[in-house]
């Protein structure tokens, strides 16, 4: 696999530019990217970018050795300090009401439905294709070092000379680290439907369904062995544990409407066709759906309104225009 892709304006023979900013704000989505793998929270992901940034400019304020690999040694220090995170975060998340999903992020334009435009700044991620909501279900239950030796190595395209460097480790443990993380997630990994708009049309019709509580078009898109998981976060009411098989999660697909009309708005959703859900007008919901072999295998609903913050503020804002 390629290493770690330079984004347009950063060259390789002048990582010094980056120091300037504007060579760091060209990267800064390509990091974030980085960060949002390690930890799916783009907010701890960017507070992470921005201490790695100041941390470029104190060292270089301070005269500190020159830095050879300006962007190696961002990548190095922005997975250092989300893995930090995300040992931290672990406990938290272990005592999280309901099921832990990551916070969404819009990777495409939102049209059909009370909001339409591209996504502000700080949702322009540079999202390697494989960080979807589901994969990142399943990156949840590795361990810490783990996780980053497989993000950094099999995602991002770092050498285990530079993932060790991130991790404290030696290149051959990270080698380790990186197999059994594998063998894990090739075990639990979804599979997709490498057609977008295959993918699309399920998603279409699966919206159908659910506007028209029809529980027999739900069955037909549902694999029998669907799992819904629900994020409310012990905040609005959600499924405390994941809801398994068909005919169970079809059931509840069929009574959100007891909770009031809404609307269902196409969207990509970490890069996947997925869907928003509006209440008078509002943001409640943002929907991730795996497909595969032409059924819906996943279905994750994050509710929790603090996972949907930045989302409704950009609507807010565009509401306002």
């Amino acid at each position: 696999m390629e290493g770690l892709s330079r984004p347009q304006h950063v060259d390789d023979h002048d990582d010094g530019g980056i120091g300037g900013g504007a060579g760091f704000e060209a990267l800064r989505p390509r990091l974030l990217g980085v960060a949002y793998g390690l930890l799916g929270s783009l907010d701890e992901a960017e507070d992470v970018v921005q201490d790695a940034w100041l941390r470029l400019r104190r060292h270089r304020e301070e005269g500190g050795a020159e830095i050879g690999d300006v962007v190696g040694w961002l990548v190095v220090t922005v997975s250092r300090l989300a893995l930090d995170v995300l040992r931290s975060a672990r406990h938290r998340r272990e005592e999280y009401v309901g099921p832990w999903l990551p916070e969404p992020v819009l990777t495409g334009a939102v049209a059909g439905g009370p909001v339409v435009g591209e996504p502000g700044p700080a949702e322009r991620v540079t999202l390697d294709e494989s960080i979807s909501m589901a994969m990142l279900v399943v990156l949840e239950s590795l361990s810490p070092a783990e996780r980053t030796a497989f993000v950094l190595h099999d995602v991002f395209g770092l050498t285990f000379a530079e993932v060790g460097e991130a991790v404290g480790r030696s290149p051959a443990a990270c080698r380790q680290l990186a197999a059994r993380a594998r063998t894990h997630v090739a075990s639990r990994a979804p599979r997709f439907d490498v057609d977008p708009s295959a993918h699309r049309r399920v998603v279409d019709a699966f919206a159908r369904a659910c506007l028209g509580d029809d529980i027999g078009a739900l069955l037909a898109l549902l694999d029998p062995e669907v799992v819904l998981r629900s994020d409310g976060g012990g905040v609005v009411r959600a499924a405390r544990r994941p809801v398994l098989g068909a005919a169970k999660v079809a059931r509840l697909l069929t009574g959100l409407r007891r909770f009031g009309r809404f609307e269902l708005v196409p969207a990509s959703v970490n890069g996947r066709p997925g869907l928003l859900r509006y209440r008078e007008g509002r943001l409640v919901t943002v929907i991730g759906l795996t497909v595969a072999g032409g059924r819906i295998t996943a279905v994750d609903m994050v509710l929790n309104p603090e996972k949907l913050a930045r989302l409704t503020r950009a609507d807010e804002t565009r509401n306002r225009r």
